[in-house]
């Protein structure tokens, strides 16, 4: 029990997480997904949808392809980063997302409503049955690696995602503020409580480096992030700063341009999970 990754297949044990298994919702028969990455926060703010189509562009120069699941019923923000406004269509097989430009696949709730500023006035378990459809209704055409942007916390669309969804791991996004401690303590423990390995940290908002002398600012204070990875005895996978320029390709829909270098350690450990 203690040493379960939420795995089934990797043991033959006929133990009482096992039966989780059967909360997994059927992938769409015509889809391919390998491998599912939920990128997380305990909070708002802190970047985590921009991070999150960062390592989608980073893999994606890879060579794999890639996809990107928007689970921010509320506050979807991947069309915009991404610069796509509607989905490929429909078929009796099911939903086609978005295809960027670099021919990354996103799917996001924006895709589908008549105006993109329209709220989505939803209670929880509606929001999480439609994270649900991404999943059994949408057609991912041999998708390497599919990165879900969740929404922060640990309510109704977290929990459904990590009980319905295959998920390899988790990258847990934060920022160098004194209330990290606590937040990103409830975040691993959640992944830690549904069995889902957690890869590491990418803090952002770490610095900004001025442009003139080079030197970097810590705009939010000294960060405690390193103490808290020491005591779950997990990795700070990146440190990114503010930067200007990621903001502005970020809402000019050209996240596919930014420079992704600092994310290296982040797709390596993507890549073992």
């Amino acid at each position: 029990m203690s040493s379960c990754n939420g795995n089934c297949s990797s043991c033959g044990s006929d133990c009482a997480d096992r039966k989780q298994e059967s909360l997994l919702a059927k992938l769409n028969p015509h889809a391919s997904v390998k491998k599912v990455i939920a990128v997380v926060s305990g909070k708002g703010g802190v970047g985590k949808s921009t991070v999150t189509s960062m390592l989608a562009v980073a893999m994606a120069r890879t060579g794999k392809r890639v996809g990107v699941l928007d689970a921010d019923i509320t506050g979807p923000s991947a069309p915009t980063a991404f610069g796509v406004t509607e989905c490929r269509g429909a078929t009796e097989e099911g939903l086609y997302p978005a295809m960027t430009r670099g021919g990354i696949q996103v799917m996001s709730i924006n895709l589908l409503l008549d105006n993109s500023t329209d709220p989505v006035l939803w209670r929880g378990p509606v929001i999480a049955g439609a994270v649900k459809q991404f999943w059994t209704d949408v057609v991912w055409e041999d998708v390497d690696y599919l990165f879900v942007d969740m929404p922060p916390g640990t309510g109704d669309v977290p929990l459904t995602v990590f009980q319905s969804l295959p998920i390899d791991g988790v990258v847990i996004v934060t920022s160098p503020q004194d209330l990290v401690s606590m937040i990103v303590s409830k975040a691993v423990k959640m992944a830690n409580m549904m069995h889902i390995p957690v890869l590491g940290f990418v803090e952002n908002y770490s610095y900004l480096q001025c442009p003139d002398c080079g030197k970097k600012i810590n705009v939010f204070g000294e960060s405690k992030l390193d103490q808290v990875a020491e005591a779950f005895n997990l990795p700070v996978l990146a440190r990114l700063p503010i930067d200007p320029k990621v903001a502005e390709s970020y809402d000019s829909g050209l996240m596919e341009t930014v420079n992704t270098d600092a994310l290296a350690d982040v797709l390596k450990a993507v890549e073992n999970a």
